[in-house]
């Protein structure tokens, strides 16, 4: 009975609905609820949006702390996520909004300069397509930076930092079932990995059918996560860097200085990134128009698609 009471509040501080929090309990962990249980039980642990606000001195503070690192790349409605599920907040999105704009209203403004318009993509259900890339822009300092991604529910598979993106090993070691990648010789492997494991089947996909090469510039969902990535987490870290670089604190073509600072910074860069895949996987995507793709939280998306 507790553990099923955890898992409810496990999902609420995840921002979830109610009927998502059915969902998953009924399909994910086979516990069957109805709404009234659930708001008795929500009510029962003081487990409320409505009621019990937190002050708002509080929300800016968090707020402030988060705009001193990568924080200040990121909208309102990822901050509100911050908020919530990492600060432990009952706050709306409205006051997230808000409070942000006063306390950055250049930033506001400058990411309201930026917004970009994509081309329609269209999967045809989880783990359809895989699409796997790395991400250079960390590069110059010493840190590379892998990641994988469902097509069709846009969760992010896996996220890590790594001393190289270009040794297939490295890669391969991520790798499950059937993929799409953005070329590169650093993904043989994967490649030979996947002919293998579909050399038996029938369908229109085995053997070299099961694995597509591509432009980078061309593989529009990972490039697409790249740039929030940069936005919302990498260009803090670049910046920063820089900033390093320009004071004399590092040089990049000492050795002693890059794995001076993969020590220092390696552990801090990987926990953003797990950061940032668990909120990217627990946001809603929302509904666009004239786009076939599906709109919710990219979790629920990729396990439960029939919700």
């Amino acid at each position: 009975m507790e553990d099923r009471n955890d898992l409810i509040e496990h999902y609420f501080n995840l921002g979830y609905e109610q009927k998502e929090i059915l969902s998953c309990l009924l399909l994910i962990h086979d516990e069957n609820l109805n709404s009234r249980q659930l708001r008795r039980i929500l009510a029962r642990r003081g487990l409320t949006r409505r009621k019990h606000v937190s002050n708002l001195s509080t929300v800016v503070n968090r707020i402030e702390q988060e705009l001193q690192c990568s924080g200040r790349n990121i909208g309102y409605r990822s901050m509100w996520q911050r908020l919530v599920v990492d600060h432990d907040l009952v706050v709306t999105k409205e006051t997230a909004r808000h409070t942000l704009r006063f306390l950055d209203l250049e930033g506001v403004d400058e990411r309201l300069r930026h917004r970009l318009q994509r081309r329609q993509y269209k999967g045809r259900g989880p783990n359809f397509l895989w699409h796997i890339d790395g991400f250079v822009k960390l590069k110059p300092y010493g840190f590379c930076i892998q990641g994988g991604i469902d097509g069709y529910s846009k969760r992010i598979l896996w996220l890590e930092v790594g001393i190289s993106n270009n040794k297939p090993a490295f890669i391969a070691k991520y790798f499950v079932g059937c993929v799409k990648v953005a070329g590169g010789t650093e993904n043989t492997y994967v490649a030979g990995i996947q002919r293998f494991l579909r050399n038996d089947s029938c369908d229109s996909f085995f053997k070299d059918k099961s694995f597509m090469y591509g432009r980078s510039i061309s593989n529009q969902q990972i490039e697409a996560l790249w740039s929030q990535l940069r936005r919302r987490c990498a260009s803090w870290w670049m910046e920063h860097f820089k900033e390093l670089r320009g004071s004399g604190l590092y040089c990049d073509s000492n050795p002693v200085h890059v794995d001076g600072l993969r020590f220092c910074y390696m552990g801090l860069i990987r926990d953003e990134l797990h950061r940032f895949a668990r909120l990217w996987n627990n946001h809603r995507i929302r509904p666009a128009i004239n786009c076939e793709s599906p709109s919710g939280r990219p979790d629920l998306l990729y396990y439960l698609p029939e919700v």
